[in-house]
């Protein structure tokens, strides 16, 4: 697993297992958020299977299933209210990371400097200046 942290509130990683959930919950994550839509390529595990092993881990779940920017109005609306509503640490995922840094980074445009989130985007290990321009 390779967590990265972006914020206090949410960290960012490339695509985790079922075996993962627990490694998850004990590193005191509350919230999952898959941003991978399901058969985007062999051999990825079933949004259904992460989702199960998550609740019965009893932490919370959520699907936000994106493939690139620009992003449909609707994902980033959900991404903003689970960032404004779940109160525990949030772990977001896709393929790599950098899809999640992107929808995060853009669901922050107008509430945070685009300068600081591209910082802390860089941080962590993900170049998103090429949002720049986006986020003003």
């Amino acid at each position: 697993m390779d967590i990265r942290k972006l914020t206090d509130h949410l960290s960012v990683s490339p695509q985790i297992s079922v075996a993962d959930v627990a490694k998850i919950k004990a590193a005191g994550f509350t919230t999952i958020v898959n941003n991978r839509p399901d058969g985007e390529e062999a051999g990825q595990p079933l949004n259904a299977d992460i989702k199960a092993a998550v609740e019965d881990a009893g932490l919370v779940f959520h699907f936000v299933p994106v493939t690139s920017a620009p992003f449909d109005p609707k994902h980033l609306a959900e991404t903003q209210r689970i960032l404004d509503n779940e109160v525990g640490p949030i772990l977001f995922y896709c393929r790599t990371g950098t899809r999640c840094t992107n929808l995060w980074a853009i669901s922050q445009k107008g509430k945070v400097p685009g300068a600081q989130l591209i910082d802390a985007a860089f941080d962590a290990g993900y170049n998103i200046s090429g949002l720049a321009d986006e986020l003003g």
